[in-house]
């Protein structure tokens, strides 16, 4: 049988490696003839939407009634799933080395194992980029992992309780004269993880106020500072989806400093090109992705200056046409445009549905189609207080400013359709259904 391997389990890796075990391995039980393998590869042992971080760490979502074994998903939908790390590529051979598990303790659970394939695909995402900024690694929280947001989740939830002890302490007060909050949060980055956090944050701080967590001002004592290098936030996306969701963000008394190019972060304070230092308590780095080291070490695939591979058209690696990739990892060309297509869940979405096709055909001796990404908009949450995004291409035939309860609308069901692609469309509504039952029941925050 042909080997099919996914290295990845994002949302593009886990659906592709999903919809071709429906389609060719052994999902149709056992009376029905695989036609391929099919192998899913991920260093960890569950899928969470990476979309959703922001609202792991802070609290607003329990990332354990959300998190899928890719043990089960495997099961349920007719591929294997193997636990490791991608360390080595040796083409000529058709073959991928993993790294060895190892437990919480150090101890190795699975050795270091070889794995050979006939077509390989490449989706195992991106990481957080510091761009080399002095002690940005090393004393600020990337939200890569939930391991990470849940770090600095709990990390929030002590400095406010800590914060409410020192409260009878002489108030500061900054060079205006105007009092400082008791802690303070610094975000860098006025992407959309930035912009999503900063809502979410303030959310967090009044329930944790109402739970009795701490006696501060949730809107004083708490400040929340988004520092974006770029002139505004969101400089992505439209210009008027940027203003709208600074004004919101302001409401929510979100402090915005734009223009200012981060240098330094230290150990409770982050300096700025133009001098200024920004207190911080917590500081979350959210300014910028790269492309894993490992991909520029595999066995020759190019790759571009932030380690994405090159693909062609049909997805395809410039150097191997049995090795694709798809999602942040890859550099893709996007005709018409002068950057290539964006690292959005939305077109991680469309190559999985297109490598779908294009792998049926490579089974059959087709020729390959090419890939053409649709930009259907973009959407920003800031938490149950509103969203803001533009709906443009072929979903409306135009380009529209949408916010507020609609565009709430739209972003939830971003995740849904996720859910759907995963499960299908039945089981997408009873996990919608039980997921408001959780929601009625439990606080709005995690609070421990």
């Amino acid at each position: 049988m042909h080997r099919f391997i996914v290295v990845g389990g994002g949302a593009g890796g886990l659906e592709l490696a999903t919809r071709l075990g429906d389609r060719y391995g052994g999902a149709g039980g056992r009376h029905r003839q695989p036609r391929a393998s099919v192998t899913l590869v991920d260093r960890y042992q569950t899928h969470i939407w990476k979309p959703l971080l922001h609202e792991v760490a802070a609290g607003s979502l329990d990332p354990f009634t959300q998190e899928l074994p890719y043990a089960a998903q495997a099961r349920w939908h007719g591929f294997e799933f193997q636990q490791g790390e991608l360390k080595s590529l040796d083409r000529a051979a058709k073959r991928i080395t993993l790294g060895s598990v190892l437990d919480d303790d150090g101890v190795e659970l699975l050795p270091p194992r070889v794995l050979e394939y006939d077509t390989l695909v490449i989706a195992i995402g991106s990481t957080t980029h510091f761009f080399g900024v002095p002690g940005a690694a090393e004393n600020s929280i990337a939200l890569d992992t939930v391991a990470q947001a849940e770090r600095f989740r709990k990390r929030l939830i002590a400095a406010c309780m800590r914060a409410d002890h020192q409260v009878s302490e002489p108030v500061q007060h900054d060079g205006s004269g105007t009092a400082e909050p008791r802690i303070q949060v610094a975000i860098v980055g006025g992407g959309a993880t930035g912009v999503e956090l900063s809502a979410e944050l303030r959310n967090t701080a009044q329930v944790l106020s109402a739970y009795g967590l701490h006696n501060l001002d949730p809107r004083h004592d708490v400040g929340i500072v988004l520092i974006e290098s770029g002139l505004r936030i969101l400089p992505a996306l439209p210009e008027r989806v940027s203003s709208a969701t600074a004004e919101l963000l302001v409401k929510l008394g979100v402090r915005l400093l734009t223009g200012e190019r981060v240098t330094e972060v230290a150990p409770g304070v982050v300096r700025t090109a133009s001098g200024k230092s920004v207190r911080a308590d917590l500081t979350v780095w959210a300014a910028g992705i790269t492309a894993p080291p490992v991909l520029s070490q595999l066995d020759g695939l190019a790759v571009n200056r932030i380690g994405q591979l090159v693909v062609r058209r049909t997805l395809q690696t410039e150097t191997d046409d049995n090795v694709f990739a798809l999602g942040d990892c890859a550099a893709c060309a996007w005709p018409g445009n002068e950057r290539n297509v964006p690292p959005r869940a939305q077109a991680a979405h469309q190559q999985a549905s297109f490598l779908l096709r294009a792998l049926g055909n490579r089974l059959e001796g087709r020729p390959l189609p090419e890939f053409t990404y649709r930009d259907f908009g973009s959407l920003v949450s800031l938490g149950h207080f509103s969203a803001v995004g533009n709906l443009m291409g072929g979903l409306i035939g135009g380009n529209m400013l949408i916010e507020g309860l609609f565009a709430r609308f739209m972003y939830m069901s971003l995740y849904r359709l996720h859910i759907a692609a995963l499960h299908g469309y039945a089981r997408m509504v009873l996990d919608t259904f039980a997921h408001w039952l959780r929601r009625t029941t439990l606080p709005r925050v995690k609070l421990h």
